[in-house]
C-alpha cells in the first residue's frame, strides 16, 4: 500500500510506479509510444494507416488501457490489485480537473489527447469497472451478463477511438461496440484454457455450460468433449455474428480509419477462425493466429487503404 513515502502506484508491475518529476509533453509522448510499441508488436503496423496527428493520441489510450489491464491482471494479489485501481481512478479524474498537476507520464500524455479530442471522462471510467470486476466475479450467468461485462472492458474503447477521430454519433458507437465486443468474446473464447488455470475464471456463460452438459471438473480435467466442442463452437458463431454485424462502420468513417477497423475485426475473426482450426480445443491448447494469416491481414488493410484513394470516399 502507498505510504507517505511511496509513490503513487507503488506495487504496480512493469515499473509503472508515478515518477518524482512531471515529465514533458514530449517525453510523455516517447514514453507512451515505447511502451505500445514493446507490449504490442503490431501497434506500429496497425496505427501506419492513421494520420501522424492522431497517432500520439492512440498511444495515449492504448497506454491507459494496457496500463488498467496490467495493474488488475499482473497483480496476482487481489486487494493490491483493487487499492492501485483506486489510486489510478483517482489519478485519472485529477487529469480531469487538474491537468497542470499530473505526473504520471501516460497521464500527461492522456491529458492533451482529452484537451484536444474532447473526450467525456465516462469511458476511462468504465473500464476500471471491468477491471475491478475480474478481481471478484469469477463467473458469469450467461451471455447477457457478458456482453454487460463488455460495456466496461471493450466497448469505451472503441469509443476513444471514434472521439479521438472526431465521431460522435450513437449509431456509430453502436457499432463499434458490436465490434468490441465480439472481439472480447473472441478473447475469452481462444483463453478458456489459460483463464481457468491461471486465474481460476470461467467466461463461458453458466448456461450454456448446463444447456449443452459441460462441468467445471471436466474443464479443470481439460477433457475437450465432443459437448465442448459443440458449445464452443456455438459461442464463436455469436462473437462472430456481432463482429459482422459492427462492419458497417467501416463505411462510415474516413479512409484512414477505416482501413485500422477492418485490420482489427478481421482480426477477430482471424481468432475465431484459428480456435475452429484446432477443432476448438482451447483447454489445453491456445489458438493463435499465424504470421502468414497476419500478413495477410496488413496486405488485405494496406490494398483497401490503396484502393480508397482512387475510389470515392463513402464515409458520413
Amino acid at each position: 500500500m502507498t505510504t507517505a513515502t511511496s509513490p503513487r502506484l507503488a506495487g504496480s508491475p512493469h515499473g509503472y510506479e508515478e515518477p518524482p518529476v512531471r515529465p514533458s509533453l514530449a517525453e510523455a509522448r516517447a514514453y507512451c509510444k515505447a511502451l505500445a510499441e514493446s507490449h504490442y508488436e503490431n501497434f506500429h503496423v496497425a496505427t501506419a494507416f492513421l494520420p501522424a496527428r492522431v497517432r500520439p493520441h492512440f498511444h495515449a489510450i492504448y497506454c491507459y488501457c494496457r496500463l488498467s489491464d496490467d495493474l488488475g491482471d499482473e497483480v496476482h494479489d487481489p486487494q493490491l490489485a483493487l487499492h492501485l485501481l483506486d489510486e489510478w481512478e483517482q489519478m485519472m479524474h485529477e487529469m480531469y480537473d487538474a491537468p497542470e498537476r499530473v505526473k504520471h507520464p501516460v497521464l500527461v500524455a492522456l491529458a492533451e489527447t482529452v484537451r484536444e479530442c474532447d473526450i467525456p471522462r465516462e469511458p476511462f471510467a468504465k473500464l476500471l469497472i471491468a477491471f475491478r470486476q475480474d478481481q471478484t466475479k469469477l463467473t458469469h450467468t450467461n451471455m447477457q451478463e457478458l456482453v454487460e461485462y463488455s460495456k466496461s472492458s471493450a466497448n469505451p474503447v472503441g469509443q476513444l477511438v471514434l472521439y479521438v477521430s472526431g465521431y460522435r454519433d450513437p449509431q456509430l458507437h453502436a457499432y463499434s461496440d458490436s465490434i468490441c465486443t465480439g472481439l472480447q468474446l473472441a478473447n475469452f473464447w481462444q483463453d478458456v484454457g489459460e483463464d481457468l488455470r491461471e486465474r481460476n475464471r470461467i467466461y463461458i456463460p453458466q448456461d450454456a455450460m448446463e444447456r449443452f452438459g459441460v462441468t467445471r471438473e471436466q474443464m479443470e480435467r481439460g477433457e475437450t468433449t465432443p459437448q465442448y466442442r459443440t458449445m464452443l463452437a456455438d459461442l464463436c458463431s455469436q462473437a462472430r455474428q456481432m463482429l459482422n454485424d459492427g462492419a458497417l462502420l467501416e463505411q462510415r468513417v474516413d479512409k484512414e480509419l477505416a482501413s485500422t477497423l477492418w485490420l482489427f475485426r478481421n482480426g477477430g475473426l482471424s481468432i475465431l477462425d484459428a480456435i475452429a482450426a484446432i477443432d476448438y480445443d482451447t483447454l489445453n491448447r491456445r489458438p493463435v493466429v499465424t504470421k502468414q494469416r497476419k500478413a495477410a491481414l496488413l496486405l488485405g488493410a494496406l490494398w483497401r487503404r490503396l484502393l480508397s484513394l482512387i475510389t470515392p470516399w463513402r464515409g458520413a
